[in-house]
């Protein structure tokens, strides 16, 4: 490995409106390196990973590939100077060939040179075999499946031989088996010499090739170093994890319900041809509190619009031992399963009382005034912001009236989706109360998906650890720390 860095990034930063992406990040990569960049949604890394390609122009700092600072230039620009990016989406030409979509990726930049001689050809060949595609060349990309469309990029990626690769989310939607695959091709491009920058939320695979991580949260690097030091690190745990991992103990009654309630069968969910969950099964019972943690991509997210009716799967999903399927999502809403999302769906022109009336609108008059007065109580901050838009809210004040308004549906099952995503410690242990309280006085269970698994163990019965479109781990909160904990990163 070359002791002269082949990208050396200084001082980057970039703001949106009043919001920092990244700040002041400083990078480097040799040749014969593989840098990962590893860190939770809104983190920076895809922002950090289009200002190095010329895709968002910094408002400050440097980018030097090869000595030469090329912040600010295009993306075709920096191209030329020796970059290549493979991309998370798969963008090919349908009516050319995959052989003919490298062929593309091999000609010059000038009009006057657009012609395929037989070099070139044999060059698309070789590149085509390289990436695994040998035997598809002569396929069109919408006949082919996922992984192979994932091929077509690593191949675009290197037909113009960059000194340095960025792989944006590689193993996004690939299986276990496809993953090993595709580690090895990364691998190649070290072998070659050539740089490479990789972003995943996949961390174990990202640990297991690159020869250093660096972290990112809220813009900034909080760790480099080795992929052991750095998942060890205690900021990064806690970014990840959220803290100390702490329990608590249940009643023999509350950790047995009774009744099944929902049961989820080998679910399997395809986003056209990627795979974002892999025959997965669990169950809520009667009163029962399940937490699903895993990171961010993992498939929690995914797995909650299944079950509410917004996305086509295969499996079985059960309502009270009934299938799901056929229903529309209005449908099962009101059949008793509500879904608050990660991204709240608040009508931000609407204030905090309107959105809390249109979520109690189909319940009788009496019954949705009993319950906006008994979540008043559950969330005061609420009452007392009762006439302000919903868009003028903090991101706490947000979440909770998103909580509030699933809970004015009068739910049997709240689906909570990463509710803490973005909130500030006191905010969170406000939450915390809330979900206590709702435990204790009433009878509604909760599905609840989060990463931050010291805010997801206290309150849960069970825990499902969802991992790659799959579930890797299931148990008791207390056997948690022993069992997964240590692995969960």
């Amino acid at each position: 490995m070359s002791n002269t860095p082949w990208l050396d990034v200084q001082g980057l930063s970039k703001r949106f409106g009043g919001l920092v992406a990244v700040k002041e990040l400083a990078l480097s990569i040799h040749p014969g390196e593989i840098l990962g960049l590893i860190g939770p949604n809104g983190s920076g890394k895809s922002t950090a990973m289009k200002l190095i390609m010329g895709i968002e122009r910094p408002n400050a700092g440097a980018i030097r590939l090869g000595g030469v600072d090329v912040a600010g230039w295009p993306a075709h620009r920096i191209a030329r100077q020796g970059v290549g990016i493979v991309f998370q989406h798969s963008r090919p030409l349908h009516r050319q060939t995959m052989l003919e979509n490298i062929m593309l990726a091999l000609l010059p930049d000038s009009l006057w040179r657009l012609r395929a001689d037989r070099a070139l050809i044999a060059r698309a060949h070789a590149i085509g075999e390289r990436v695994g595609l040998g035997a598809v060349l002569h396929r069109y990309p919408n006949t082919l499946p996922f992984a192979d469309l994932r091929r077509l990029e690593m191949a675009k990626a290197i037909a113009r031989d960059p000194k340095l690769v960025l792989v944006d989310e590689p193993f996004a939607g690939l299986t276990a088996a496809e993953v090993g695959t595709f580690s090895r091709l990364i691998d190649g491009f070290r072998a070659e010499g050539r740089a490479v920058l990789l972003v995943d939320h996949n961390v174990k695979s990202v640990a297991a090739l690159v020869d250093r991580v660096l972290a990112m949260y809220l813009g900034e690097r909080i760790a480099e170093g080795s992929a052991e030091a750095v998942m060890r690190d205690p900021v990064v745990r806690r970014v990840y994890i959220g803290g100390a991992i702490e329990t608590q103990v249940r009643t023999a009654d509350a950790a047995h319900p009774a009744a099944p309630l929902l049961q989820v069968e080998d679910v399997t969910v395809f986003y056209a041809k990627a795979q974002a969950l892999q025959q997965v099964s669990l169950e809520v019972r009667e009163g029962e509190f399940v937490s699903v943690v895993g990171l961010n991509g993992a498939g929690k997210t995914t797995l909650f619009n299944a079950i509410s009716g917004l996305l086509a799967y295969e499996g079985r999903v059960l309502w009270r031992e009934r299938p799901l399927a056929g229903r529309s999502a209005a449908a099962i809403a009101r059949g008793g399963i509500v879904q608050c999302p990660e991204s709240r769906e608040l009508f931000g022109a609407l204030s905090v009382r309107e959105n809390l009336d249109l979520g109690g609108q189909h319940q009788p008059p009496g019954e949705s005034r009993d319950r906006l007065a008994w979540l008043l109580d559950l969330f005061p901050i609420l009452k007392t912001r009762a006439t302000q838009a919903a868009a003028t809210l903090s991101g706490g004040e947000q979440q909770m009236l998103a909580i509030a308004r699933a809970l004015m549906m009068n739910p049997q099952l709240l689906i909570l989706d990463e509710p803490t995503l973005g909130l500030a410690p006191v905010i969170l242990e406000q939450l915390s109360k809330a979900l206590h309280l709702l435990r204790e006085t009433t009878s509604i269970s909760v599905l609840l998906g989060e990463q931050n698994v010291t805010f997801a163990l206290p309150h849960a019965d069970r825990v499902y650890v969802l991992e790659h479109a799959r579930i890797v781990w299931q148990g008791a909160p207390a056997r948690f720390a022993v069992e997964a904990g240590a692995g969960y990163l």
